[in-house]
């Protein structure tokens, strides 16, 4: 967006070329998606760098793996199936109205906002813009001020690949998202914390603007309890401490805590040890472990363990003789054992390496310490009995689940990505995040010939005679 635009004039901008063309061919949307792909191949090392800086450090091979792959993946994704998506969908038609025909039509909504947080600011950028573009949308997208050189560059790349009438980029503070959260978009999608998201879902009402919000919350991570072999036991821990230590926790979807059968809680701190171990070798120095993104954060989280300490949890090291620096912000992972529930480790979603652990007794146990919080964007289960897995996936609701490991169910593109409550509104991905980019437009078309006419004043015997048939 130009420096010298207004939020209003912008939006005006995209909304005006919107309505002068509300239904962009298959060609259109086509080359936008492609844009946007190559726009985030030819400058994948910029991104990472920037990404990088703004973390203060975050390894250039986990912004490739955890941002550019899935973006690629979820535009290749929309250019592949878009053509099926657009065509009109036949639906059944009651015998009573025979022989008339019915579809539902795809069209864009027409000028959409997102509004991206600064976890994953290329993927939570490119991933909801896939959609939005696929669906025929213009879109504005107002990148998060704590990832200002993500924002800077992706708006300057923006400003080089789309018209100022298809996408715009919008950077700046919390009174820049406010204003931003207020105009009348036809759809917006927020991503961020439950907090902030009572506010967006707010400033929306007040023009009746559909929202789509994904959140966060607390994504419990279940240790079946049949599984007894060592090697499935070991690799449920491997999945999890590596869920948990990707961009130092910093995941809306990252393990928030552990249930796991109880008298198992030393085998998990051997095993997550270890784990820790090959992968961060020196995680102090170690290019390959994110530092928390800010001071603010990297203060809350400490607070988190401290308070944990003085209520008498046993805080636990899983890289033993890594400190936590705050010149660096770099934080090593921990264990908590023994946490309360009154504690905010076990209150507000973490959002950092702190691991707390629950024992529990009986599978009935960890399902209802799941059921009695608000329902996470995320869960986790590791067992091999399909029994219990089903049962888990029954009586347990979630936004999505990763049965056996953790994250991946975010990578799927033909998969629905949402929350549930205070995890979330709407979904996204391929053709659910297109569908919900778009207008459904149901249609009936009426035949030439029709026993409709039959059902027409004035009303006399015939018509009581057909509406008893009817109504049989």
């Amino acid at each position: 967006m130009p420096h010298s635009d207004s939020l209003a004039a912008c939006f005006a901008r995209l909304q005006n070329a919107a309505r002068s063309d509300p239904n962009p061919d298959w060609v259109v949307r086509d080359r936008r998606l492609l844009a946007l792909e190559r726009l985030l191949l030819d400058n994948a090392q910029s991104l990472a760098a920037a990404v990088r800086e703004d973390f203060g450090h975050r390894s250039a091979a986990e912004t490739r793996l955890l941002e550019l792959f899935p973006s690629h993946q979820a535009i290749r994704h929309a250019r592949r199936h878009l053509r099926r998506w657009m065509r009109p969908q036949a639906r059944s038609v009651s015998w009573w109205f025979q022989p008339g025909r019915a579809e539902v039509r795809y069209q864009p909504l027409g000028a959409v906002g997102i509004m991206v947080p600064w976890n994953y600011p290329i993927f939570l950028a490119a991933a909801p813009l896939a959609a939005a573009l696929a669906a025929g949308n213009r879109v504005m997208v107002k990148m998060s001020d704590m990832a200002p050189n993500t924002a800077l560059l992706f708006a300057d790349l923006v400003a080089k690949n789309f018209a100022d009438d298809e996408l715009s980029v919008v950077e700046g503070d919390a009174s820049v998202a406010q204003e931003f959260s207020r105009l009348p978009f036809d759809h917006l999608l927020f991503t961020g914390s439950t907090a902030v998201g009572h506010h967006v879902m707010r400033a929306a009402a007040d023009n009746l603007t559909p929202v789509t919000l994904e959140l966060g919350g607390k994504s419990p991570a279940i240790i079946g309890p049949g599984l007894e072999s060592t090697s499935h036991f070991a690799h449920a821990v491997e999945r999890i401490v590596i869920g948990k230590c990707m961009n130092a926790g910093q995941t809306c979807i990252a393990p928030d805590y552990v249930l796991l059968p109880a008298g198992q809680e030393e085998a998990f701190i051997d095993r997550a040890r270890s784990v820790v171990a090959a992968c961060y070798p020196d995680i102090a120095h170690t290019a390959d472990y994110s530092t928390i993104i800010d001071q603010r954060h990297y203060a809350r989280l400490c607070a988190h363990v401290e308070q944990a300490r003085a209520s008498g949890a046993r805080i636990v090291e899983l890289a033993p003789g890594a400190v936590a620096d705050p010149a660096t912000r770099r934080l090593p992972p921990l264990v908590l054992l023994g946490v309360g529930d009154d504690q905010r480790v076990m209150q507000e979603e973490i959002f950092g390496p702190l691991l707390p652990i629950r024992p529990y007794r009986n599978l009935d146990e960890a399902i209802a310490f799941v059921n009695r919080r608000p329902r996470p964007l995320a869960l986790y289960y590791f067992d091999r009995d399909q029994t219990q897995i089903d049962r888990v996936l029954n009586e347990t609701v979630s936004g999505g689940v990763t049965i056996n490991d953790t994250i991946l169910h975010i990578a799927q593109d033909d998969l629905p990505f949402g929350g549930v409550g205070p995890s979330g509104m709407g979904c996204y991905h391929g053709c659910d995040g297109f569908q919900t980019f778009s207008a459904r437009k149901g249609v009936f078309r009426q035949s030439r010939w029709s026993g409709i006419a039959l059902f027409k004043p004035p009303y006399g015997t015939l018509f009581d005679r057909l509406t008893r048939f009817l109504m049989r």
